[in-house]
């Protein structure tokens, strides 16, 4: 392995072991800091700013944000190898959105890779198609979120147009050795049988993409909102019900996806 890349540094807020999300078997889950996304309803409002942050939670108040290197981090994904082999986990870059640090990532998941685990990325795809070709080698698995069809809209919730995000897709579905389509399902957005049928269409058309995961909006990051002295705009939002989730899966599977509900 190059040993310079332990030596790239990068900026994280939150590293979760053990978790059986966001990727196939055991992983742990890096989280990355700065989005180029305002999503009405991210549950990680401290991941938004490249910026350290304070936020208070429960009474206490702490930092968010930390500079770390690969060397760093490498030795506490290394320490779960064992698990990845028997669960064939591995490692997943969040955020935030990992696109926007790619020295760092790249850097990492390359040493991941190099040390035999698994890796994989949860992305919004909003980032220039240079960036994301710097990625596509190292990657196992790309977990890619398309909210909307309908631009405005998407403008609307995001703050931002989807016009990039749907060309990264067929790049993505083009060159990646897996793409998994993940939809949030967010009432008043996009929870029509209309609008996620519409996801799955375009899902359905990329190459080499056969499967997509509809995740039901929650409100768990609701108190991290008041923490940073900001405002959480959905909190009139209820969350969508078992048996709705269960009739755009239904939906999303129309369109020859196999179709499931979190992931």
């Amino acid at each position: 392995m190059d040993t310079s890349l332990l030596s790239v540094t990068g900026r994280i807020f939150d590293i979760q072991r053990f978790s059986t999300h966001d990727g196939s078997g055991i992983r742990t889950l890096v989280f990355l800091k700065g989005c180029p996304l305002r999503c009405r309803w991210c549950c990680n409002p401290e991941s938004q700013s490249y910026e350290f942050q304070q936020m208070t939670l429960g009474g206490n108040t702490k930092t968010v944000g930390r500079d770390v290197t690969v060397e760093d981090v490498l030795k506490e994904v290394l320490r779960d190898r064992m698990y990845y082999r028997r669960s064939g986990g591995g490692i997943t870059l969040s955020g935030g959105e990992s696109l926007t640090q790619p020295d760092f990532a790249v850097a990492l998941l390359t040493a991941c890779q190099e040390n035999g685990v698994h890796t994989a990325i949860e992305t919004t795809g909003f980032a220039s198609p240079e960036t994301i070709e710097r990625y596509l080698p190292v990657l196992d698995c790309v977990l890619m979120d398309i909210k909307h069809m309908d631009s405005e809209k998407h403008q609307q919730f995001t703050t931002r147009p989807n016009d990039r995000i749907l060309q990264n897709a067929r790049l993505i579905a083009e060159k990646a050795k897996r793409l998994i389509i993940r939809v949030p399902v967010i009432p008043t957005f996009n929870d029509t049988e209309e609008e996620i049928g519409a996801i799955a269409a375009f899902a359905a058309s990329l190459p080499n993409v056969r499967e997509i995961h509809l995740l039901p909006y929650h409100r768990m990051g609701q108190d991290k909102y008041t923490g940073l002295g900001r405002e959480y705009t959905m909190a009139h939002i209820t969350p969508p019900s078992a048996e709705h989730m269960e009739l755009l899966r239904k939906k999303a599977e129309s369109y020859g996806l196999k179709a499931l509900i979190g992931g």
